[in-house]
Order: structure tokens, then C-alpha cells, then sequence
């Protein structure tokens, strides 16, 4: 695969972007390189001196933070192998313009400052950081201490009790506004002042089931 080569321009600007000394904001469309600016950020800050553990990089996915930590990590371990002029000319191409003995040593270190900091380099989605900020003040937060968080699967099976519960109480009571549903199609509830009617399609199989079932006891 042929590296994308980056016009001056466009990779000026990139440099100024990641610039740690300044605040940015980068908008750009996707594939445009905003992960490629902050993960320079990322590792100019590193070079600068900051400790891994004070640095916190949030996205929205968990896919983007696994490509933003990767990049990082691959760029920092490259650095290890690079002889002085490599890496001196990977060093400039990121922004970096003092280049001496110390600062080639401190590159070469930052792979495994990284990974040794406690925690680790923190890229991560912002319900994880969300996560983690209600784990370490649940008191102050007003959570159960020990909360976990459901995934997909037990979401749905929540939901699912959730609601055949409420439409076999709804179709075991007389002159509830309710909807239950029959084998193939929908069906006005009956007694309602403004009765609503759900389509058969939104409801899982086990809930058209079991509101068969309740409402065939029902007649």
C-alpha cells in the first residue's frame, strides 16, 4: 500500500494544529486526517514532557480510539529502531525543531513510558470516561457504587421483559387502553379514550407470543 503523500500546505497546517502550545479546533470532512493531527498532538505532548497518565484523548466510537491508540503506539514503537537521522527526520516531519541527543533519547523511551504509565495511555469513547468518572465518585454522583454497565444483549432482554409485561398486564385488565397483537396483524384496543395502535412488526417474537396467549385466556 503507497503512502498518501500530504501537500505542504495541508501538512503545515497539521503541524500547526497539533502544536501543544496552542488550543485547537479541527473540523474536516472523514478520511481528511483529524486522527492523524491528534495523535501528533498526542505524541508532541509526549515529547514535551508530560507524563502519559495526564493525558486524556475521548472520542465517540470505540473504533476511533482503538485507530487513534494504535497510532500512537506504532508511531512511538518505530522510534525505537530509527537511527539518529530516521528519526530526526520523523521528528521534523511532526512539527519538532529543536533535535539533540536528549530529545532522540526521550523519543526512543516514550514507546515504553507509555505502556508502564499507570493506566495506560487514556484514548478512550466518552461513555467510558463518563464510566469511569461515576465509578471513582458514586457517592457524590448519587449511583450505586459498584454499577456495571449493561451491553447490547442485556439492554434488549430488559426491554423485552420490560415491555410483554406491560402488555400482558395491559391485555389481562378489562377497558385498558392497550394494543396487543394477533398472529399477523395489529388491532385497535377497545375502551380507550384514544386508543394508539403499534405495528406487529416493533414488537419482538416472544412479546406477540405471550399476548396471544394472555389474550386467548382473556377471551
Amino acid at each position: 500500500m503507497t503512502a498518501r503523500t500530504i501537500p505542504d500546505p495541508v501538512r503545515w497546517r497539521q503541524i500547526e494544529a497539533s502544536d501543544p502550545a496552542v488550543s485547537a479546533f479541527v473540523s474536516a470532512n472523514a478520511g481528511a486526517g483529524k486522527t492523524h493531527v491528534l495523535a501528533q498532538r498526542v505524541i508532541r505532548l509526549l515529547l514535551a514532557g508530560v507524563a502519559p497518565a495526564k493525558i486524556l484523548c475521548i472520542t465517540f466510537t470505540k473504533a476511533a480510539a482503538a485507530n487513534m491508540a494504535a497510532r500512537v503506539f506504532d508511531t512511538l514503537a518505530r522510534w525505537i529502531a530509527l537511527d539518529d537521522v530516521a528519526l530526526d527526520g520523523e521528528m521534523r516531519l511532526i512539527g519538532e525543531t529543536a533535535i539533540g541527543p536528549d530529545e532522540r533519547a526521550r523519543a526512543r523511551r516514550l514507546f515504553a513510558s507509555a505502556l508502564d504509565a499507570p493506566g495506560g495511555l487514556k484514548v478512550q469513547t466518552i461513555h467510558a470516561f463518563c464510566t469511569r468518572l461515576l465509578h471513582q465518585f458514586p457517592f457524590e454522583a448519587n449511583v450505586a457504587a459498584r454499577f456495571t454497565v449493561l451491553d447490547e444483549r442485556a439492554e434488549t432482554e430488559l426491554l423485552d421483559r420490560a415491555t410483554t409485561s406491560v402488555l400482558l398486564d395491559a391485555a389481562r385488565t378489562a377497558g385498558t387502553p392497550a394494543v396487543c397483537y394477533s398472529a399477523g396483524d395489529a388491532r385497535w384496543a377497545e375502551g380507550a379514550d384514544h386508543p394508539r395502535l403499534l405495528h406487529p412488526a416493533a414488537a419482538p417474537v416472544p412479546v406477540r407470543s405471550q399476548c396471544r396467549r394472555a389474550l386467548h385466556r382473556a377471551r
